[in-house]
């Protein structure tokens, strides 16, 4: 991956495509242990699975806590610039010259943009802030310790 920016609040990255295909092994339960490799069955690639539109896809690392209910500190974000956005999606915003990631609030002609943190609040949008939907999160990849 090529990082494009970088500042406290994020870092921006563009994926490089090259056709890495892995093992998929069909739908396990979490549930007793079953030998995997009885059940593979077909091979993906995560670019192909996760990017829907690649000259219009981004990746980005989360930072800080805003949004911890949907994401944690390093997460890798799947951004898609070409995605509509509206009302309940998940979006990363640049925001009076900042990036932030947030839910989209559209309600009764007003727009907030929405911590999952509520430790933190909501930003209402107003003639005075310059706001650009900068992309749509479709994915997240987190890694489980």
């Amino acid at each position: 991956m090529k990082k494009l920016f970088s500042s406290s609040q994020i870092e921006i990255y563009k994926p490089e495509f090259s056709q890495m295909e892995i093992p998929l092994a069909g739908i396990v339960a979490a549930g007793p242990f079953t030998n995997v490799d009885d059940f593979v069955s077909e091979r993906i690639d995560l670019n192909r699975l996760l990017i829907k539109h690649p000259e219009a896809t981004f990746y980005a690392k989360v930072k800080g806590s805003s949004m911890n209910e949907d994401f944690s500190e390093g997460d890798l974000l799947v951004v898609d610039k070409a995605e509509e956005w509206s009302h309940g999606r998940i979006a990363l915003c640049y925001l009076d010259g900042e990036f932030t990631v947030k839910r989209i609030e559209i309600e009764k002609g007003v727009c907030r943009l929405m911590p999952s943190n509520p430790q933190f609040e909501p930003i209402t949008i107003t003639s005075e802030n310059t706001l650009v939907v900068w992309g749509i999160i479709l994915y997240s990849i987190r890694r489980h310790n």
